[in-house]
């Protein structure tokens, strides 16, 4: 095959990667996520055949010693010990199906990588490259602005990554460029990749951006040596600071809350509660690193060092998302997953990329707009990654940065006399060409249908599982369903298996159609797949959790049988001891914990093992209104009384469960005359039932006896609007208090 033919075909894949960036297939499950990576694979996994053909053609095309590059094959190579010597080799190097960052597809962005700088060696190469992501980033935009703020790739935080990296980009080709047409264009994608940063409103992307301006223009005025420029760049600096101290400074005030974009700056503070359970994770990484100083847990294995120090002061700042499988700090989250050997090679590849900048503008080889604006470039990604971490996106666009520099550090000459070296082949090559082509080809191939194809089929086998669900089918159909998609035996099966689990605890109504005999085989069969998802980690708390729920649940559809019976609650307690074990200071674990002793009739222990949750953070709403209810199962009124008005002190009212348990506690404080919690409890009913009139009426009464007659006007107005028979009282109501 001719160069020529080689480096069409590896340059039009470089250029046609790009487009799995828009790629959502509505029929995988993930389809942010697993749309983009799987075709990405198999484009990449194509190409690696014909760059091996190239490489072996013609060995003056092959990739120049670098210490990038032998940063990146040293990262990958660390992964890859890590996924041998850490808690879950399956997480480590295949990954699951919602990020899809396994050192498997890590490599895939490496290939990406040698591929780039194997056939992108002349500025109209890079220019061609970099307009190709410019213009990605620019089309993702209108999906911001027009459509939905998360874009096709499914998270804010991922579109801040592309807009950061794409805006340092057009910089470049504005400077590079001489064409006014085209240097406008960059100017308004650059305006418009601002607005979809500012659409995605995430605070890393904000500190980052405004960090890498400051970097940028103080560099400006370190190394131009026009004193105009040096002075106005500090100027610039100055104004820039006091203008962001202005802000803060004004909070309160209106130019700043009605402006969208000021708004968001003056929230960037330590107080907010994303900060503080980022904390909350932060610590538990560095409390674990003493345990796992070398190698860490395992590449993507952050998730078992946060439950093993999780901390339930994290309730105090929310009740959801807390299950956190990155540490949200990309420095921590490689220390604690990789170790020091992992963090300290990551961040060589960023000492060689410094270097070798830093000694290309030395040697004048590197223009300085050029080396300040990849300086801020580096700047705005590392601190974006303090508080996130990367993804698809980040990686697709890190390679290209990385790659082009990597063109910036070799000299001109060298990619001269390597292309005249090209046309130097001798004959002898042309088997070796082909052996290259034909292994190559069969091992992607291989690689390609094990690991792209058939996972493919799981993805959407699962979905279709979830279609049959929706459709209001028996379990036996379900499972049916479920059975064909996880009949690929494939490696990222673990997320179709916790998804059937999901919807057996979900649906628990569906083993009531069955008789006792297909109800307990088809709770077999899904507690097998539980058991295989366990299998891969018997630390990971989520899953044997879930394990625990589902024993749990086929005991429950067995209480007339007792030695069934037993065999699923004697299993669901040692699960459940596990994932305590795994997660001790996890206070919903324990509710799962009484609900298999209150299911035994052990009454008693279970209202202990829910005191015993309770202590561990006084100020979580949730464990008392447990209590309250565990009490009243035992027949202890005076104690869960006291739990309920704990429960409602602290804001727990929601927490309560059914209507009729609502009513059931508000009637006993109107009859105490306790207006506060109350007040509380109504709250909540009127946001349950919001069409009930007397709910409203009684609400304004409430607020009546309180003393605060214009909510009590407010809520009698609400309760004629939903149910006009009460328009006559009501109005004679409101007429009493004016």
């Amino acid at each position: 095959m001719s160069l020529k033919t080689y480096l069409n075909i590896l340059k039009g894949g470089i250029f046609l990667s790009f487009l799995s960036i828009f790629f959502v297939f509505d029929h995988l499950l993930f389809p942010y996520i697993t749309s983009k990576q799987i075709p990405f694979n198999i484009l990449i996994e194509i190409m690696t055949v014909f760059w091996l053909g190239l490489i072996v053609k013609y060995p003056s095309y092959r990739p120049q010693k670098s210490w990038i590059t032998f940063g990146l094959v040293g990262f990958m190579a660390v992964l890859i010990l890590t996924s041998i010597t850490g808690v879950d080799f399956n997480m480590s190097f295949w990954g699951n199906i919602e990020r899809m960052l396994g050192v498997f597809h890590l490599l895939h962005f490496l290939v990406f990588y040698l591929i780039i700088i194997t056939v992108m060696r002349s500025w109209e190469d890079w220019r061609n490259l970099l307009m190709v992501s410019v213009i990605a980033a620019t089309l993702q935009t209108l999906f911001v602005i027009f459509k939905v703020n998360f874009g096709t790739l499914g998270n804010t935080s991922y579109i801040s990554g592309q807009m950061i990296f794409n805006i340092f980009f057009a910089l470049i080709l504005f400077f590079r460029q001489k064409n006014i047409a085209w240097r406008s264009f960059y100017v308004v994608a650059i305006l418009l990749m601002l607005q979809a940063t500012k659409i995605a409103s995430t605070r890393g992307a904000f500190i980052g951006l405004g960090l890498s301006i400051i970097t940028m223009f103080f560099m400006l005025a370190m190394f131009n040596n026009n004193k105009k420029i040096k002075y106005g760049s500090l100027g610039v600096v100055a104004a820039f600071v006091i203008f962001i101290a202005l802000i803060f400074a004004n909070a309160e005030s209106a130019w700043v809350k009605n402006n969208g974009l000021f708004n968001r700056i003056t929230q960037i503070n330590f107080q907010t509660g994303t900060f503080q359970t980022r904390l909350v994770s932060w610590r538990s990484a560095v409390k674990d690193f003493p345990n796992h100083p070398f190698l860490g847990t395992g590449y993507g294995n952050y998730a078992i060092t946060f439950d093993k120090h999780f901390d339930p002061i994290f309730y105090n700042f929310t009740a959801s998302e807390t299950y956190f499988d990155h540490a949200h700090n990309n420095i921590l989250d490689l220390l604690s997953t990789t170790g020091a050997i992992g963090l300290t090679v990551y961040l060589l590849i960023f000492v060689a990329t410094l270097y070798y900048l830093i000694s290309g503008f030395r040697a004048e080889r590197i223009k300085l707009s050029e080396f300040i604006i990849l300086i801020g470039l580096i700047v705005a990604y590392f601190v974006q990654n303090i508080v996130l971490f990367d993804s698809f996106i980040t990686y697709l666009s890190l390679m290209v940065m990385l790659g082009f520099v990597y063109w910036l550090s070799i000299d001109e000459s060298y990619f001269t006399e390597a292309s005249a070296k090209a046309k130097q082949i001798f004959k002898g090559n042309d088997n070796r060409e082909s052996y290259a082509l034909i292994i190559g080809g069969l091992i992607m191939l291989a690689v390609m249908y094990q690991y792209n194809v058939k996972p493919l089929k799981m993805l959407s086998g699962t979905i279709d599982g979830q279609i049959v669900a929706a459709q209001g089918s028996s379990i036996i159909e379900i499972i049916k369903t479920y059975k064909q998609a996880l009949s690929y035996d494939t490696v990222l099966d673990r997320d179709s298996r916790k998804s059937l689990v999901q919807l057996a605890m979900q649906r628990s109504e569906l083993f009531s159609d069955l008789n006792k005999e297909s109800a307990n085989q088809a709770f077999d069969y899904i507690i097998e797949q539980a058991e295989k998802n366990v299998a891969h980690n018997s630390k990971d708390s989520f899953n044997q959790m879930m394990l625990a729920q589902l024993y749990n649940l086929a005991a429950s559809h067995n209480t007339a049988d007792k030695e069934k019976f037993i065999y699923y609650s004697s299993r669901a307690e040692d699960a459940i001891n596990k994932t305590i074990e795994a997660t001790p200071r996890r206070i919903p674990v324990y509710f799962i914990k009484a609900q298999i002793y209150l299911m035994r009739g052990d009454k008693a222990k279970a209202a202990e093992i829910v005191k015993t949750a309770s202590e561990l953070n006084l100020k979580y709403p949730d464990s008392y209104c447990q209590l309250s209810r565990f009490y009243f199962y035992d027949d202890k009124e005076a104690l869960g009384n006291e739990a309920m008005d704990k429960c409602i002190e602290l804001g727990g009212a929601g927490q309560l469960g059914s209507i009729e348990q609502l009513k059931e506690v508000l009637n006993r404080y109107l009859r105490n005359k306790d207006l506060n919690k109350a007040l509380m409890i109504l709250q909540q009913i009127t946001r349950a039932e919001p069409n009930v009139g007397k709910n409203w009426a009684s609400l304004a009464e409430v607020y009546r006896q309180m003393g605060d007659n214009a909510e009590a006007i407010k809520a009698a107005e609400q309760a004629i609007q939903v149910d006009p028979s009460l328009r006559a009282g009501g109005e004679e109501f409101i007429r009493s208090l004016k």
